[in-house]
């Protein structure tokens, strides 16, 4: 199943291969260029395809802990000050997410919707320090019951030009359902309470909606 954010680019993707096949075939004698041609727009297609899946996961909802938001690897894990919102000391878990990643945004816990805001920026790779600042952005809080305030940012890289959220002010949202879409190559941030319990390593390959980031009791 495909992301409803690549409906556009997935139609594009097959009209072009389908084209660059056929002319190919008209117009290209050499058998072996011909194939290489042809194989190399269906490579494309598939890479497109594979990029915009949206692979159905069942979810264990609970207020007890937070999920991956999205699939990726697991690239901090600190204690920091947050300046957008909290204005305090945070954990920040942060999730690296390469091309090949699935890029659908979940929520990462139930609650209400108090903070979201877009910010234009910059497009520095993803890992960078001061990607979380100065990339293009957004800034979502939910509200929970058991976690209080937990902030998740997501951040464009270097090849991402294009990031989705549907979380607006005042929504009440159910852990591991859609929130958005990141395009080609990115980071999401996590900001949690001090003294919440972290249940990730770093380097530790995450898969949204599945894998507990942090438990509260």
């Amino acid at each position: 199943m495909f992301h409803k954010e690549g409906a556009k680019i997935i139609f594009v993707a097959l009209f072009v291969t389908v084209v660059v096949a056929l002319l190919a075939d008209r117009l290209i004698d050499n058998t072996t260029l011909r194939f290489i041609i042809q194989l190399v727009a269906v490579a494309f297609l598939i890479l497109i395809l594979q990029f915009f899946r949206n692979p159905k996961r069942a979810v264990s909802i609970t207020d007890t802990h937070v999920i991956a938001p999205v699939d990726g690897k697991v690239v901090v894990i600190e204690e920091v000050y947050e300046p957008e919102y909290f204005q305090d000391k945070r954990l920040q878990v942060s999730i690296f997410m390469s091309p090949i990643n699935v890029h659908v945004t979940r929520y990462p816990l139930n609650g209400l919707i108090k903070f979201s805001k877009y910010h234009p920026g910059k497009y520095l790779v993803a890992w960078h320090p001061k990607a979380s600042e100065e990339n293009e952005r957004t800034t979502i809080v939910i509200e929970n019951s058991n976690f209080g305030e937990v902030l998740y940012r997501q951040i464009a890289g270097a090849l991402a030009r294009r990031i989705v959220n549907y979380a607006q002010n005042g929504m009440q949202v159910i852990q591991g359902t859609d929130a958005g879409f990141i395009k080609f190559g990115s980071r999401v941030d996590i900001f949690l309470p001090l003294g919440t319990e972290i249940n990730v390593k770093l380097n530790q390959k995450a898969i949204g909606g599945k894998t507990i980031i942090a438990t509260k009791a």
